[in-house]
């Protein structure tokens, strides 16, 4: 388990990976900000390893994705690896295999996940940020998705939750163009929930985590699950999932908790069974 605070967070990834945890809340930081966090295979597969302890971690209930600096969240892959990684087709494959680790972590985590974003949000990173549940960002960012410009294709999965956001005809304009759109416009087309100032994002996003985190955890998982499901096409959903996820909720002793601090008018105290 991550047995870190925000003042002395743990590092993976030779420190180009930070972890720590902070009421509920887990923090990761893309911690490389002489390249503006550009993500290399080090990184993917640090960030693994802390989502896979977060998710075993009873004591968080939120993770929050944020960038070190204020230059970028993640500017994309780590270029500087692409000659020696992604040269061509077959090594295209390999470091896909090599940070399989780290997309599968965070494609299968099972607790919310906010995207803290100021600055550059480009490419791989944007990929990273669409897997988030939320996004919340400062006024002085930036996003787009440069494949066309570097003569790269943008994986299926990303389309589809770029799709699944924007919509395709704003997809399209993205994907074709390469160009970079302001926070403002992200937000108008819904590719991020919120726009703040950027000395407001900080506190913006723990709040919401720390309101999610108070939340009901089978709850979360169960309305997660069900978004997740119902972004499917009809014939791959899951829906026996669904219902053992909304089953849980009912038979769970949070449940009668929330029922009873009703009744007394106080807070619930959620213990996540």
């Amino acid at each position: 388990m991550v047995a870190a605070t925000r003042e002395q967070p743990a590092r993976y990834a030779g420190g180009k990976m930070l972890a720590a945890v902070d009421n509920g809340v887990g923090l990761i930081t893309f911690n490389q900000p002489e390249k503006r966090n550009a993500m290399s295979v080090e990184m993917w597969e640090g960030l693994g390893q802390i989502l896979e302890e977060f998710r075993d971690d009873p004591a968080v209930r939120v993770a929050v994705l944020t960038g070190a600096g204020d230059k970028a969240f993640v500017s994309g892959a780590d270029i500087s690896q692409f000659e020696s990684r992604r040269a061509n087709a077959d090594a295209q494959r390999e470091y896909d295999r090599m940070t399989t680790r780290g997309r599968d972590q965070l494609s299968a985590f099972p607790k919310p996940v906010i995207a803290q974003i100021r600055g550059f949000c480009l490419g791989g990173g944007l990929g990273i940020a669409m897997q988030a549940d939320l996004r919340v960002a400062s006024a002085d960012s930036q996003f787009g998705i440069p494949a066309a410009r570097l003569g790269i294709a943008y994986t299926p999965d990303a389309v589809r939750r770029l799709i699944s956001l924007v919509g395709p005809a704003h997809a399209r304009m993205i994907l074709y163009t390469g160009s970079r759109i302001d926070a403002a416009e992200a937000q108008r087309i819904g590719l991020i929930n919120k726009m703040v100032a950027v000395e407001e994002l900080a506190d913006s996003v723990m709040s919401i985590a720390h309101t999610i985190a108070n939340n009901a955890p089978l709850s979360i998982l169960a309305s997660k699950i069900t978004v997740d499901q119902m972004l499917r096409d009809p014939a791959e959903r899951d829906l026996e999932r669904v219902q053992r996820a909304a089953a849980a909720c009912f038979d769970s002793a949070d449940y009668r908790e929330g029922r009873t601090a009703f009744m007394e008018k106080r807070a619930p105290r959620f213990q996540g069974r």
